[in-house]
This record gives structure tokens, sequence and C-alpha cells, in this order.
């Protein structure tokens, strides 16, 4: 199991030297429907899969900070990056997409809340019950347990928060690695961007 360690202080950029695993550079077009990368959903879905197993056999450090999100930054490349996260209870990513990168996350340990932003009638097959407050336009509400993977797309505006006693542990992927987040807000049901901000090489997706 992941040693989890309560330590104040957080390291946004430290890599590791086991994660050494080379990506696919095949020139498969199919590979770029997802987005403006050679990798596709699926492709980022099994990275975070296969990290999360390592992480859970103890190959990754994972650190607690109950005042900010920990995170670190466990693999960089051209085309990829992927962030190991802590969420002590409470902690909760503000309502963002993620520019022009397509990403995935996987959830090693305790549980996630995600709400996405949907546009509606075109969605509401695919959403479970508990997910549909309400018909139409809106934000959907999803339980990320542990084992659970999910993929977002371009376009992609979620927050993913922990609301239990738990820490909860995720890897995510993003390609190509993230350069830019939008910030939103729903006022009388309509989705507002509220800023948009750049993100420096290595630093940690918030």
């Amino acid at each position: 199991m992941t040693a989890l360690v309560d330590h104040p202080a957080h390291d946004r950029t430290a890599r590791s030297d086991t994660f050494t695993r080379p990506r696919s550079r095949r020139p498969d077009l199919r590979r770029w429907q997802d987005g403006p990368t050679p990798a596709s959903l699926a492709d980022l879905l099994a990275l975070t899969r296969e990290v999360a197993a390592e992480v859970d056999a103890g190959r990754h450090t994972v650190e607690v900070d109950p005042a900010h999100r920990w995170s670190r930054r466990l693999h960089a490349d051209d085309h990829l990056d992927v962030w190991l996260i802590s969420w002590a209870t409470d902690q909760a990513a503000e309502l963002h997409d993620h520019g022009g990168s397509i990403g995935a996350l996987t959830v090693v340990r305790g549980s996630l809340t995600e709400w996405r932003w949907t546009a509606g009638s075109e969605d509401d097959s695919n959403c479970p019950a508990e997910e549909l407050p309400a018909r139409g336009p809106g934000l959907r509400r999803r339980a990320l347990d542990p084992g659970r993977s999910v993929a977002f797309g371009l376009g992609h505006v979620h927050d993913v928060s922990n609301r239990n006693v738990e820490t909860a542990v995720s890897v995510h992927a993003y390609s190509p690695p993230l350069s830019a987040m939008s910030y939103y807000g729903v006022e009388a049901g309509v989705l507002r961007r509220t800023r948009s901000e750049l993100i420096a090489p290595g630093q940690a997706p918030e």
C-alpha cells in the first residue's frame, strides 16, 4: 500500500527517477482525433491506470498537506505530463477547463466528487440518475471511487473535490502538457468564464 506522509511542504516540480516509460510516437492519424496531440484519451486513461497501480504498490511517495493540495510531477516530455495529487478533506479544484490539453485521471484511494458541465439533453441519456438533478444545460455530479478512471476531452469543464474524511489520492495525465486554464462560474444556469491563466512549465494543475 502507498505510504501517506503528513508533511506541510509540497513539491510541485519533483520528478520520479522510476518513471522512465517510453511513449509511442507512431504516426497514426487516428490518434489525433481527441485533440492536438499524438496521445488519445484512451492512451491517457491507460497511462493513469498504470501509474495508479505503481502508486498503490508504494513506488511513489505520497504526502498530505492539510493546508494546500499537494502534488508532484512524475513525468514530463513534449507530449504529456503526469501528476500525483493528494486531497485532504474539503480540498478542491475550482471549476475549470484544461485549455488546449486533453486529460485523464484515476483515483488510487479515497473518493473524489466531480461536478462537470454538460450542454444538455444530448448528454442526459449518458448520465446516471443521480447526476440528473435537472435536465438541460447544467452541472452533473459523479462520484469517483478508488479505481475509477475518467477522461476529459477539449472543452471539458469540471471541478473536483474531496468531501470525505479519508485523504484521496489520484493520478492525472495531460497532453499536451497544460499551458493554460480558464475558470468559470455558473450564473442563472449559464456557464460564464471568469478568468484565464497561463500555466508555466512544471506548475501544478490548480
